[in-house]
């Protein structure tokens, strides 16, 4: 009897210990990840089509933190905070002299992104963002000679507060994620849509590196 309770407590013993070690497998595979990225925007404006008004891109800065939050078998959910650079340029002629126009947008954003991996070196996610206007800067350059102006926050012409959307994809070797990844407002700007200050929404290509901890 006694030689049969042992071997009974041994399979119980063996079984609990098998149990433990999936539901680390389990605890790991699934547990939150946070993460950290920088990179570089190529932006530029839709203008709208009243306008005459034509822009190029400009490049620009990214700079984000990020949590994934696992919610199924390569499914999860993702919010991020960053820090995003946007904005255009345009050139052409005043007073007889060639010009070049820039401005530069700065924005917080908020991107909640759902983020579907089909293996583990890959994956693709869209959502909703939601991005703050910080600061705005313009420059015009001509005849060697640049001016610069911060724009102040009160112009009627700067919506603060813009909708958007984000899709990408990116790709996963251990910690490291390459990103890409396209974003557009859902809003135009409050602009006057004239020849000086055309109405826009900003769209911006980001390529960006991070770490997954």
């Amino acid at each position: 009897m006694k030689k049969k309770w042992m071997i009974v407590a041994t399979v119980v013993a063996f079984g609990v210990t098998q149990v433990n070690a999936q539901s680390d497998v389990v605890v790991k595979s699934n547990g939150l990840h946070l993460g950290a990225r920088v990179g570089a925007n190529l932006s530029n404006v839709i203008s709208d089509k009243s306008s005459n008004y034509t822009t190029g891109a400009k490049l620009g800065a990214n700079a984000a933190l990020f949590l994934e939050i696992p919610l199924a078998p390569m499914v999860s959910l993702q919010p991020e905070i960053q820090f995003s650079q946007k904005g255009y340029k345009s050139t052409g002629t005043y007073l007889g002299s060639a010009y070049e126009y820039k401005q530069t947008s700065n924005f917080i954003e908020v991107p909640l992104l759902l983020k579907i991996k089909p293996s583990k070196s890959f994956g693709v996610f869209a959502g909703p963002q939601f991005s703050y206007l910080v600061s705005t800067k313009t420059k015009f350059t001509t005849n060697n000679v640049s001016y610069e102006n911060l724009v102040k926050q009160d112009n009627d012409n700067l919506r603060k507060n813009i909708f958007g959307g984000v899709v990408g994809v990116e790709a996963v070797a251990s910690n490291l994620i390459v990103g890409l990844r396209y974003n557009i407002d859902f809003q135009n700007n409050n602009g006057d849509g004239t020849s000086s200050t055309p109405k826009y929404k900003n769209q911006v290509i980001a390529l960006s590196l991070g770490v997954r901890f």
